[in-house]
């Protein structure tokens, strides 16, 4: 579009009036609060599937090479008998980084919880002798089995177990609910741009007879849509920060929580240097998707109406 020098300029001073065109007062609008929300609840998602995925990584460096023992024997002296075969032929490895022999008092106070307390002796179950073996690298399953098989011929009644194999169903729950984080994370955003993109409607709507003055003052569709970029960028950062500083409340409090827990597993979660600046970055990312979602809905109706 064109017009004259007067005309434009009066139409920047006409666009500068209508800066408060979208929302009418931003603060008390629902527009910052709506964004407010989001950002909240997207730092928080983003934080569950950063740590989930740091709790699926530390825990499987750690156990990869991993291996259970169980020498299942009933009769006390050939359980040792075994036991000591087996003690051997690890330690005559060179690819065993560690070895440690579980002790019974350890093991009855693994069994504690399940027996319902300590029995005596008379009435004890028999328990299988374990040794907890760690290898250097991973143990894969041909590696596995010709470790079987050479142990069957020293200690014919010692079971190995891979301590990933164990824990793989719950490796499968913790990249479950961190697809389900990353979902969220999108839904989000979706919702996000269908607010800014309704809020953006409406105000067009609301402020057809506005931009048709401005439009015939000389006024471009750019000018147009940069006045409802500028309103919408402050309503985001706005928003963004109030649901920054919300969001990392939520994550701090839950932080303390789960630490209390004293679990290993949990410990492995912890948020990187990395992940904070994912997780601060998420504002930013929000105002910059409102804004360009508002400048791409503004544009694109002023073709249909004007």
């Amino acid at each position: 579009m064109s017009g004259s020098t007067p005309g434009r300029f009066a139409a920047l001073r006409s666009a500068g009036e209508s800066a408060r065109m979208l929302p009418q007062t931003r603060l008390a609008g629902p527009m910052p609060w709506v964004i407010a929300i989001m950002v909240a609840l997207t730092v928080m998602a983003m934080a569950a599937g950063l740590a989930l995925s740091n709790v699926v990584s530390s825990a499987e460096t750690e156990i990869s090479g991993g291996l259970t023992v169980q020498v299942i024997e009933g009769a006390p002296a050939a359980r040792e008998q075994q036991m000591a075969a087996a003690l051997r032929f690890f330690g005559a490895r060179s690819d065993v980084a560690a070895m440690e022999r579980v002790s019974d008092a350890e093991l009855a106070q693994l069994l504690e919880p399940w027996l319902g307390g300590p029995v005596d002796e008379e009435d004890a179950l028999v328990t299988p002798a374990l040794i907890d073996v760690q290898l250097t690298g991973a143990v894969t399953a041909e590696r596995l089995r010709a470790m079987r098989e050479e142990l069957a011929r020293v200690a014919p009644r010692a079971r190995i177990e891979a301590q990933a194999n164990w824990l793989a169903p719950v490796f499968d729950a913790l990249r479950s609910m961190q697809l389900l984080a990353i979902g969220l994370v999108v839904l989000l955003a979706a919702i996000t741009t269908a607010a800014v993109w309704l809020a953006a409607r409406s105000a067009l709507g609301s402020n057809r007879d506005t931009i048709e003055v401005i439009h015939h003052l000389g006024g471009t569709d750019g000018q147009i849509a940069r006045i409802f970029q500028r309103s919408i960028a402050i309503d985001a950062s706005v928003g963004g920060f109030a649901g920054l500083m919300l969001g990392l409340s939520a994550i701090f409090l839950l932080g303390r929580q789960f630490a209390a827990l004293g679990s290993g597993l949990v410990a492995g979660g912890g948020l990187a240097p990395g992940d904070w600046l994912t997780i601060v970055a998420v504002p930013v990312v929000a105002m910059v998707l409102a804004v360009l979602t508002a400048r791409l809905t503004v544009l694109a109706a002023l073709r249909r109406i004007l």
